[in-house]
């Protein structure tokens, strides 16, 4: 897929009704579904001259409420599975807080254990 498809489609609805072309559902090129969720969430999350940044929890719920009509149900289920401090880590490109990791176990603790 060419990166000006995306961009070209970004603005389709789920439901058919955006443009250019009136595409629906897997009509729209994946990219473009995908950039449609991202974008939208940059965009209401960002300061512009004309408006200040919604915060996450707000933006997300808008994007919540447009799944399955604006957006791709799939691709919004995907980002409501992140956490906000996550899509605070991209937008900031920031590394979220180590996992702390279980302690490794010693070789002779992994033998075999009769069953």
């Amino acid at each position: 897929m060419q990166a000006a498809e995306i961009v070209l489609h970004h603005h389709e609805s789920c439901d058919g009704i955006g443009y250019p072309s009136r595409l629906a559902g897997e009509e729209i090129p994946l990219g473009a579904r995908i950039f449609a969720v991202v974008d939208t969430l940059d965009a209401m999350t960002s300061d512009r001259p004309y408006w200040k940044a919604l915060t996450f929890e707000t933006t997300l719920a808008e994007i919540g409420r447009e799944r399955g009509r604006q957006f791709d149900p799939v691709i919004v289920d995907t980002l409501l599975s992140i956490s906000i401090d996550e899509l605070l880590h991209c937008r900031n490109g920031t590394s979220p807080e180590p996992i702390l990791e279980r302690p490794s176990l010693p070789a002779s603790s992994l033998s075999t254990v009769p069953a």
